[in-house]
């Protein structure tokens, strides 16, 4: 599998919410890290504390929140990927979307790295709008 393949793979996975096909893609000694200022912002290591602290984190500090692609480019053993992240407010039930690159470290078929810059002024925004 091309790491290409294996991050087409990580995203059906989250999609899906298969964490069991999550766990399988990933090194056992993954680092995940979300870049400063991003809410609950922070390296975590292993795939039991990404699930816990990122995707669960992120479905309680957000309503629908989601990645939406815009594209996928592979070098190497790097690919990086480009789009969007989507929700609601859970209050105000107001939409945001916000700019983001993911970069993903792959060898022998698993994530051993991923780096996230977001644009965290809008995310930030779409949690305390309700109190603006």
């Amino acid at each position: 599998m091309t790491p290409l393949q294996t991050i087409q793979k990580l995203y059906a996975s989250f999609g899906a919410r298969d964490f069991h096909a999550f766990r399988e893609l990933c090194s056992p000694s993954i680092q995940w890290v979300q870049n400063p200022g991003f809410p609950g912002g922070a390296t975590y290591e292993g795939a039991d504390a990404i699930i816990e602290g990122v995707f669960e984190r992120n479905d309680a500090l957000w309503k629908d929140f989601r990645f939406e692609l815009e594209s996928m480019h592979e070098a190497g053993n790097v690919v990086t990927v480009i789009g969007h992240y989507a929700g609601r407010n859970r209050t105000t039930e107001e939409p945001f979307r916000a700019s983001v690159a993911h970069i993903y470290d792959v060898a022998n078929g698993a994530v051993q790295r991923f780096r996230m810059f977001a644009d965290t002024h809008t995310l930030h925004q779409s949690l305390f709008s309700s109190q603006l």
